[in-house]
């Protein structure tokens, strides 16, 4: 119900921008976008019924049989986690109203950012800027230059979304059945598809000017086997109908790539170090 694998490649893109960025492991930082990540999208899944039971997500059932349960235990976590890390709390705020906007309409007859065209996979993408590069950024010193975070920042927004216009390839029978106008739905399976390919190579290539121009070290430019394993595996998927399962595995593996990344640090092998 939590989409844990998303709070996974939250948590670990967190723990390694954070790392990357400050020097230190930020252990709390990441524990706290682990469960930001869980609440928002625990709270999602209760406002996403009708199109999570078109698309056969698993536990929509479950969700709808305990919805009152579970929007009284999300927020009551939500407010009893505020008075951990004050630092963080301007930018656990600003995520959260960001995450209240994108599942509720903010008044009577709007609609919630979910259901915008553009905005949903912008807000997003714009969610995980604030917990993975914010969280660390708020309770660690610097060590990078500016140039290295802003470029990171842009290979990993536009790779972001790449990954969101997968996630809705995947729902696009029930969001246009819930009014949700993904790329997919307004334009189609080709356009779509053509996006996340124009994302991937264009994340890839700033990543790759910025390690030349020696703005980013090799530690983060190696980031980019993401993108370039994206664009191979997806397509498979996409040729024969991509599936719930495939999304899932998808982010798992970002997630092994993050764990990977790390044991290559911890023992202290050449190239990232």
């Amino acid at each position: 119900m939590g989409r844990l694998h998303i709070v996974a490649i939250a948590a670990l893109g967190c723990f390694t921008f954070g790392w990357i960025f400050t020097g230190q492991r930020p252990w709390g930082a990441s524990a706290l976008c682990a469960l930001d990540w869980f609440l928002v999208n625990l709270l999602n899944r209760v406002v996403d019924l009708k199109e999570d039971r078109a698309n056969g997500i698993v536990g929509a059932d479950f969700v709808a049989a305990h919805r009152r349960a579970i929007l009284v235990a999300g927020f009551s976590l939500l407010a009893g986690s505020l008075m951990l890390a004050p630092a963080l709390l301007p930018l656990r705020l600003a995520y959260h109203a960001l995450g209240f906007a994108y599942n509720w309409p903010l008044f009577a007859g709007a609609r919630r950012i979910k259901q915008l065209y553009f905005w949903k996979n912008t807000a997003s993408a714009t969610g995980f800027l604030l917990t993975v590069f914010g969280y660390p950024l708020a309770l660690g010193p610097r060590v990078v230059p500016p140039g290295t975070i802003v470029a990171s920042a842009a290979f990993f927004f536009l790779f972001e979304l790449s990954y969101e216009i997968i996630y809705d390839l995947r729902d696009a029978p029930g969001d246009a059945a819930a009014d949700v106008r993904t790329y997919p739905v307004v334009h189609g399976v080709r356009y779509a598809s053509y996006l996340v390919d124009s994302l991937c190579v264009i994340s890839l290539s700033i990543l790759a000017s910025a390690y030349v121009a020696h703005v980013v070290p090799w530690r983060i430019a190696i980031l980019g086997v993401g993108p370039l394993l994206q664009i191979f595996i997806y397509k498979r998927f996409v040729k024969r109908g991509i599936t719930s399962r495939d999304c899932i595995n998808l982010t798992w593996l970002g997630a092994v790539l993050l764990i990977a990344y790390h044991g290559w640090v911890l023992a202290g092998l050449p190239g990232v170090v």
